[in-house]
């Protein structure tokens, strides 16, 4: 497991997302903003406090479809 510090989630994240959106020449994607292409995650907390909360997500849009983890 990872630490629970926001400096590593906010590392983990940024790594997972917008530093790899331009290692891939995508620079459409990796954030949540206006004009850009994004598939979103949600979990039941932040993950920048706890980076673990990232291991089990229970809510995912991918495509503008909404997928949801069974109970």
């Amino acid at each position: 497991r990872l630490l629970r510090r926001p400096a590593v989630g906010t590392t983990v994240i940024r790594s997972a997302t917008m530093d790899s959106a331009e290692a891939l020449g995508t620079p459409d994607r990796g954030q949540v903003k206006v004009g850009l292409m994004a598939d979103l995650i949600a979990v039941p907390g932040d993950p920048l406090e706890n980076i673990n909360l990232l291991e089990d997500v229970p809510f995912v849009m991918k495509q503008g479809v909404v997928y949801k983890q069974a109970d």
